[in-house]
């Protein structure tokens, strides 16, 4: 948790929740003068780490989905180079549990879909480097994601326990309030 005036490095995809130490000098600011209003604040920016939560969980599975076709693809490009100028028998994929036997003739090529509709046909040293490439930016992105997530929960955190501090601070405020009438 950041505390308010340290310099704590901060994710710089994700916004910082600023831990409010003291909320008596923390509501004193001009920028604080009703509790709903900060704590309208506060739950807003609640949201929206919801919000990057919900993107970065949907980032991480698409990646998770992606990494063992990646893997799936250079293992058959290595198995294709392996057996270079000879024919390969496979069973091919036709559709989910369904397959039928193929006969590969040895090539020097494959075809690689790049998404959006775009087949390319490259030789399979080119084919091994992009998709190795594409291996290790994928994990390079999971490994982003989750760090996102941890910082994300220590900003859930903050930003719950300043609520909880506001809205405390308010009940005493109210009490103390009708003490004194």
């Amino acid at each position: 948790m950041e505390k308010e005036g340290s310099k704590q490095e901060n994710n710089p995809r994700i916004p910082s929740a600023v831990f409010v130490d003291d909320v008596d000098k923390f509501m004193e600011k001009t920028e604080n003068s009703s509790v709903e209003d900060v704590l309208k604040r506060l739950d807003e920016q609640h949201s929206k780490y919801k919000f990057f939560e919900y993107n970065l969980i949907t980032k991480r599975k698409r990646l998770q989905s992606q990494l063992p076709d990646l893997e799936n693809t250079l293992e058959m490009i290595q198995t294709m180079k392996a057996h270079k100028g000879q024919q390969l028998k496979t069973d091919f994929l036709l559709s989910d549990d369904v397959y039928a036997k193929a006969h590969i003739q040895g090539t020097d090529n494959v075809y690689l879909w790049l998404g959006a509709n775009v087949m390319l046909e490259y030789n399979l040293d080119d084919a091994t480097e992009l998709i190795s490439r594409n291996i290790q930016l994928a994990t390079d992105n999971m490994g982003q994601v989750d760090d996102d997530l941890d910082f994300l929960r220590d900003q859930f955190t903050t930003t719950e326990v300043n609520m909880a501090r506001v809205y405390n601070w308010d009940v005493k405020r109210r009490q103390a309030a009708k003490a004194k009438q």
